[in-house]
């Protein structure tokens, strides 16, 4: 009987474990790492898209902030978790595309050490001023910088912004002095304050202020007017060359993620990105949202690793 009872309650022990391990997928909550702060434009994106995911997943999509290093340290967060479909990289261009040319010993490989899941779309900048700054068109800040060379600095919270802003000055024939921020929400105190001139931003930091009438918008980086600022030209209309890069978001899971886990939130997230209630939404901040399939996304970020060493050369950016 000793041995019947053993034998049984290893049994139900097996049972109980296989029944655990055969839990539908998601069966507990999911992180969304994101490389920038709390009120940055990929913050609200995440939120966005993880409130509708999480009616239609049953779990809810946890939002989780670690900023710094370009958004290395979100990445390298993400490589470090376990291949099990709970944790994922809501990342931008910086993390998976910047940070691999950029520093010399990045804490990963973007192709090797990430499953890619899905596109996400584009999002839209804009130049703006302090209204202190006297040029109400990219000719009279042009303008205005030669006559003083130096005078002007500006502000950044991303690296497209680094980068667009590097190559319009240099195309320009202009020097300003740059200076860094960890985040857009931290930079944009200062240039409310008149602290620092220039930002090239995303709308979801400077819009109210542009409209509010706190900021200039002098142009737009997309190679078409946004209809958040129809008003507002392009920097090509301007006479200003297409920048070689531009601002986009993708979501990746660590290196092993299952294929069936990878094709459930690619369909998922398609679905959401598809819903009028969260395009509408995105597209209010200046987000164009796109979804694409896992083997797109992978030749996309293999693309975009070459263009972004072009052009981080092309703006004399070195390694750090």
């Amino acid at each position: 009987m000793r041995k019947f009872i053993t034998a049984a309650l290893a049994a139900f022990i097996c049972l109980s474990a296989s029944a655990v391990t055969a839990q539908p997928y998601p069966s507990k909550p999911i992180k969304f790492v994101i490389p920038f702060g709390a009120g940055s434009a990929t913050d609200l994106l995440a939120r966005l898209a993880g409130n509708e995911l999480t009616k239609s997943l049953g779990q809810p999509i946890v939002v989780v902030a670690k900023p710094g290093a370009n958004g290395a340290i979100a990445a390298a967060e993400v490589k470090r978790s376990a291949p099990d479909g709970y944790t994922f990289l809501f990342g931008t261009n910086s993390p998976l595309a910047v940070v691999p040319n950029l520093m010399k010993e990045a804490p990963y490989d973007v192709m090797a050490d990430f499953t890619p899941v899905t596109f996400l779309g584009e999002n839209t900048f804009f130049f703006a001023v302090h209204p202190e700054v006297p040029a109400k068109s990219i000719a009279e800040l042009v303008a205005y910088a030669k006559a003083n060379p130096k005078k002007l600095n500006y502000a950044s919270g991303n690296t497209f912004a680094i980068v667009a802003t590097t190559l319009f000055a240099s195309a320009a024939g202009i020097e300003m002095e740059h200076i860094p921020y960890k985040t857009e929400p931290d930079a944009i105190v200062d240039l409310l304050s008149g602290r620092v001139h220039l930002m090239n931003s995303t709308p979801t930091t400077v819009l109210p202020h542009i409209k509010s009438g706190k900021l200039r918008a002098l142009a737009t980086t997309l190679t078409e007017r946004s209809p958040l600022l129809p008003d507002v030209p392009t920097l090509i209309e301007q006479g200003q060359p297409k920048l070689p890069v531009g601002p986009w978001f993708a979501l990746v899971g660590p290196a092993g993620l299952p294929l069936e886990i990878v094709a459930r939130m690619n369909q998922e997230i398609a679905a959401v990105l598809a819903n009028p209630e969260v395009r509408e939404p995105m597209q209010a901040q200046g987000f164009a949202p796109r979804s694409s399939t896992p083997e797109e996304l992978k030749s996309y970020m293999i693309d975009q690793l070459a263009v972004w060493k072009t052009a981080l050369k092309a703006a004399n950016i070195p390694q750090q």
